[in-house]
């Protein structure tokens, strides 16, 4: 059984494999064909984060292959709290056909999964945000940037710099992280990333100079400072971040070609300058929509994946 927990358990090829599952539906999706590929198919949705672009891109997504999305809150489920985990996986994956779980800790997850009878797909978790990836990567192709790539990530070395250590050493990019002192990327997922940058060709290189990791980067990326649980450290991180803006100053040191990326949600004069989150090299709202399709790629590569095992 193949779930998508994190880029980690992915080769290259599988990874190129799901993009272009999604490039493929997105260009149906605006030609405006929507083809059953999951038909009546039941995508069980948990949240114990909330989020505007996983509900709704999970949710269109699932609806616009043929399927249905069943959200439950944590409100309607506690994952490991009360009944045990073995249970509630069992239990919610002998009713829908594929399960998206966006939570806190990644042992969470994964417990999930070990018990689950159809495929998890991580929504987002503390370590990794691998969905999210994807999509960040569909908007570098689109681009035209996927060759000679170097990207920079500028900010906390949270799930999403985790993530990026994940794609770049699976892929063979160079990726430079810059964090304020005592922000790093987990130890343990960096070592991770080098090892398997060794087998890929990729170039990974962590810092604490935001300024020296955006000298000619083709793609400068950052995330929020505050993330969510994280809001009775706000003062503290405000002044630990103090430097660390992504604003026209810092984009000027990338290529002339150079592009910007966010996650969302985004805090202007934060993270980033209004001027370039709203400037001609940002594309973080065409990265926002491609959540949308890189989700269906993911979806649809996993379902081919299982029927074709209860075919053979």
């Amino acid at each position: 059984m193949r779930h998508f927990l994190t880029l980690k358990d992915y080769s290259k090829e599988e990874i190129l494999e799901i993009l272009e599952v999604a490039h493929k539906i997105k260009k149906e999706t605006k030609n405006r064909v929507f083809k059953d590929y999951m038909p009546k198919k039941a995508l069980g949705m948990i949240f114990e984060k909330s989020s505007t672009r996983t509900r709704v891109s999970f949710e269109v997504g699932i609806y616009q292959l043929g399927g249905i999305g069943l959200f439950l809150s944590s409100n309607d489920i506690q994952l490991g709290r009360g009944e045990p985990m073995s249970d509630t996986a069992r239990v919610v994956s002998s009713m829908v056909d594929m399960v998206m779980i966006r939570t806190f800790e990644q042992s969470k997850i994964e417990e999930f999964a070990k018990y689950s009878k159809v495929p998890v797909i991580n929504g987002l978790t503390n370590e990794y945000h691998p969905v999210q990836l994807m999509a960040d990567y569909m908007t570098i192709q689109e681009a035209g940037l996927e060759k000679n790539l170097v990207v920079a990530y500028i900010g906390d070395g949270n799930n999403l710099a985790h993530s990026w250590l994940m794609l770049a050493s699976k892929l063979g990019f160079e990726l430079r992280i810059a964090t304020p002192k005592g922000y790093e990327v987990d130890e343990n997922i960096l070592n991770d990333a080098l090892t398997f940058a060794k087998e890929s060709g990729a170039k990974i290189i962590v810092g604490n100079d935001p300024k020296e990791a955006c000298k000619n980067a083709t793609i400068i990326t950052t995330d929020t400072w505050v993330s969510m649980g994280q809001e009775d450290e706000k003062e503290q991180r405000l002044k630990d971040f103090d430097g660390y803006i992504v604003d026209e100053e810092m984009m000027k040191l990338g290529t002339s070609n150079a592009i910007f990326l966010h996650c969302l949600p985004a805090y202007r004069g934060y993270e980033v300058s209004p001027d370039v989150i709203e400037g001609n090299q940002s594309l973080v709202f065409e990265e926002a929509e491609n959540r949308l399709h890189a989700q269906k790629g993911v979806m649809v590569w996993l379902n081919n994946l299982l029927e074709k095992k209860n075919n053979d």
